[in-house]
């Protein structure tokens, strides 16, 4: 038998190996196999079997199988298929996905080398700027290194020729290390019983008089009757040793053995259980969704309903018709900052059904979590973007909540799909409905369900009657004048925060900036103090005095003086989430306040605790950036603040409008949740703005309407489709060198795409490399699936790998991108 293998490298092809008759039984497609592949040894993904083959050289085979169920079915293998022709990435690259990270057995290379002989061969080296040089010059200093670490020394990526040829002069040796999974099944030691309680009872006097704390621990057991008992725990309880329990063990009273242990994630976060009756359009909805449930029927819909309207209850109800039809459930959730509410509200439903799937667990918590939906443990999955790929079978619903988001775009790793366009394709493969919900819907989603695309629903009225809040715009540069002004604070602001302190009232402030302040600069020269890496400032953070570039995370001290003239005339400007922080303790002293961003939620659990407290009323304020301004849902909530409203409206992107308007009217939701009146206090230096005047009338339709007479002019989707391609590199000149060849190759053949001319990227540096960009254009009218532009895309790579002499150069392709920034 013959297996055909792909792995998560940037190539399409299959590969055949063989498999040895003890893993017979043990290989089927949609499983992982280790084999060796050149000289490395890898994991890679089965996708299909044969009992013959053509290839006529001597076929490698399987070294070892890593599931013991597959992981992905011959069905489900089709959703992959289409992510990895949509999206332009390997079959392999695609099926990474669908694992957890730390699983894969691979080989790694080092480099040993004899750092006096390489000092020598770099002395007597002529050209100093070579490949071989610069290797010499890092491996004379370093005696153990990894290829990675050299390729990013050298800034070049193809340095194993120079690397072989050091090898032959005896300058280094190469070695492959086998490198197991990082995450494997945690076990630990348990003891129970070994025999029937009669013959316990008899030994127990005859032990009593010479080990007492024997007689403690068989007590203890069997208290516990029949149930084994964690040995550390028994231990502890007991406050006996070791040696004791190996006693009893020896006399053949208990039996100690090695048991698997769910690594199971504890959400902080907790709710009450709460029994709602749905309102007649909630009813309306589940009934509607509910019949494609039973029918096992696909059918996009478009869930929107204005904040607070009860749609988490819509989704809960789908997922109990869902576990009725012996199905099970996924639900998408744009951020990590959503899940703590959410999930407790799910887990007060469901109870052990549900897992949840985000980067904030550990290794292994995520390991057990996956392995529990491959056995059918669990059956309702909550999480981000990558909950996407869980290993669920026979779904029933896929629910992607605040579809409009924009953390649902992959952007760091190949492929960079979008989790709200993969998610309706994999329900159509699995037969089952899947509901985009938003009180903003993305012009995309909303044009699509005008178009009948989708089938619109929606939610018009808030849970309990609860009223929208009123909004007001507070124009700064008029209060300026007036010196009604309290440095970022206006005075109508800390007037309407004061007031609900005195209630007892909750407010969130948002600012989507983190940090202090966002530039440093002098005022004698002007200079920008700018990340040495990045073409950005770097951000004050106070909390420790250092600044940050919020794009590589470099870090440095604070500056004294200009580092360009000396000057210590040295101002502060622009206000992040600290400032914030900083400015209300000194109006409220007396208040207890909370930052929510990534800077201060990096700990484990710390949201869900905050979340707890600001709920029971223990927190005044929570301040934050936009993680405060979507899906939580807090009934004392009645003042949410807004520091300024242009932090991204000003930004250089087609999207900045729709993600102005969205940011702020989901921020505005958040308030007035209950029978208590909500208010929204907007700090603006522009009121008069087109986007700002739809968020204070609460007016999607008008604002949108607008959004796609723009588009449409621009060639924006939805009536275009867009295709990115950016090239790095830490030489300005390879980098533009490489685009303008790739630019070359697309535009070698006439089409009816678009394609702009090679431009550098909005933010050139970003982590030492240089960025150059071309954006592609493909009108749906001639294009209506995107197949025109990825075929030429596609082409104009292979060719640019073929013939440039920048090939080396790693090209980036970004289909359907949210940013072109």
């Amino acid at each position: 038998m013959y297996a055909q293998v792909v792995f998560a490298l940037p190539f399409r092809n299959e590969f055949t190996y063989s498999i040895p008759k003890e893993l017979s039984e043990s290989v089927s497609i949609g499983m992982r196999v280790v084999v060796s592949f050149g000289k490395r040894t890898l994991t890679g993904f089965v996708v299909g079997i044969s009992e013959t083959t053509d290839i006529k050289e001597k076929v490698k085979p399987i070294k070892d199988a890593l599931d013991e169920l597959p992981i992905f079915t011959k069905e489900s293998i089709e959703f992959y298929k289409w992510i990895s022709n949509y999206y332009l990435s390997s079959l392999g690259e695609a099926l990474r996905n669908s694992v957890p990270y730390g699983t894969d057995v691979e080989s790694k290379r080092k480099i040993v080398a004899d750092k006096v002989f390489c000092k020598e061969l770099l002395e007597n080296e002529k050209k100093k700027t070579s490949v071989k040089a610069k290797l010499l010059e890092v491996l004379s200093e370093k005696e153990v290194t990894k290829i990675s670490y050299l390729q990013k020394a050298t800034g070049k990526k193809n340095i194993y020729t120079a690397l072989r040829m050091l090898e032959k002069e005896g300058a280094i040796s190469i070695l492959n290390e086998i490198e197991d999974a990082k995450v494997r099944v945690k076990k630990q030691k348990h003891a129970a019983i070994a025999k029937p309680l009669d013959d316990i009872y008899k030994v127990i006097p005859e032990i009593e008089s010479n080990s007492p704390k024997q007689v403690v621990l068989l007590l203890e057991l069997l208290s516990h009757k029949n149930e084994d008992v964690l040995l550390s725990d028994l231990l502890k309880k007991t406050k006996a040793h070791q040696s004791s329990a190996t006693s009893l063990e020896k006399k053949g009273l208990i039996k100690i053995f090695d048991k698997e242990i769910d690594r199971v994630y504890i959400e902080t976060y907790k709710e009450k259980h709460q029994t709602f009756e749905l309102t007649g359009d909630q009813k309306i909805i589940v009934d509607e969704v509910g019949e494609k449930i039973d029918q096992k029927k696909f059918e996009s819909y478009l869930l929107y309903g204005v904040t607070g309207s009860g749609k988490t209850q819509v989704y809960i109800e789908l997922t109990k018709k869902a576990i009725e039809n012996k199905k099970t459930a996924l639900i998408l959730v744009p951020e990590i900052s959503l899940t703590p509410q959410i999930t407790s509200r799910f887990f007060n439903n469901f109870g052990e059904r549900v897992t949840v799937l985000h980067s904030r667990m550990s290794l292994g918590e995520r390991y057990d979590s996956w392995r529990g939906i491959v056995s059918g443990k669990y059956t309702v999955v909550i999480g981000p973007r990558s909950a996407l790929f869980a290993p669920l079978n026979h779904i029933g619903v896929i629910v992607v909540d605040e579809e409009h988001d924009s953390s649902y775009k992959q952007w760091d790793m190949v492929p960079k799909y979008h989790a709200r366009d993969a998610a309706i394709v994999r329900a159509k493969f699995s037969g089952c409905p899947v509901v985009l919900g938003s009180a903003t819907p993305s012009i995309e989603s909303m044009y699509n369900a005008n178009s009948g695309k989708y089938k619109l629903l929606q939610l018009k009225n808030r849970i309990d009657d609860a009223k929208l809040p009123s909004i007001r715009l507070i124009d700064v540069t008029s209060l300026k004048k007036k010196n009604l002004m309290q440095n970022i604070f206006s005075k109508p602001l800390l007037d309407a925060i004061d007031q609900r302190v005195k209630k007892k009232e909750g407010v969130i402030i948002l600012q989507n900036r983190r940090g202090f302040s966002t530039q440093v600069y002098c005022e004698d020269c002007g200079e920008i103090e700018m990340c040495p890496d990045c073409s950005v400032s770097m951000v004050h953070h106070i909390d420790k005095n250092i600044m940050r570039c919020h794009y590589c995370g470099i870090t440095k001290s604070v500056p004294r003086a200009c580092s360009n003239c000396g000057s210590i005339a040295m101002k502060f400007f622009g206000t992040g989430t600290q400032r914030v922080e900083d400015e209300l303790e000194y109006y409220f002293p007396s208040i207890k306040l909370e930052r929510v961003d990534s800077d201060s939620m990096s700990k484990k659990g710390k949201l869900g605790i905050i979340l707890n407290q600001f709920g029971k009323g223990e927190i005044d304020v929570l301040i934050g950036t936009q993680m405060v301004s979507k899906g939580l849902d807090f009934a004392n909530v009645t003042l949410v603040g807004v520091i300024s409203a242009e932090t991204t409206l000003w930004l250089p992107d087609f999207r900045a409008d729709e993600r102005t308007f969205q940011l702020l009217t989901q921020v505005a939701g958040r308030s007035g949740r209950s029978k208590n009146p909500g208010e929204v206090l907007i700090q603006t230096q522009n009121q008069n703005h087109f986007v700002l005047q739809k968020v204070l009338q609460f007016d999607y339709e008008g604002f949108y309407k607008n959004e796609l007479m723009m588009r449409e002019r621009g060639g924006y989707p939805p009536f275009t489709r867009l295709c990115l391609i950016e090239v790095k590199d830490q030489i300005e000149e390879v980098a533009s060198g490489a685009i303008r060849d790739f630019h070359k190759y697309l535009t070698k053949k006439k089409s009816p795409l678009e394609i702009l001319p090679p431009t550098p990227a909005v933010i050139a540096k970003l982590k030492g490399q240089y960025r150059f960009q071309i954006l592609i254009k493909s009108g749906k009218r001639f294009d209506p699936s995107g197949r025109i532009m990825r075929e030429r895309v596609l082409d104009s790579f292979i060719e640019f790998n073929q013939k440039s002499r920048f090939r080396d150069v790693k090209i980036y392709i970004d289909v359907d991108p949210q940013s072109v920034v």
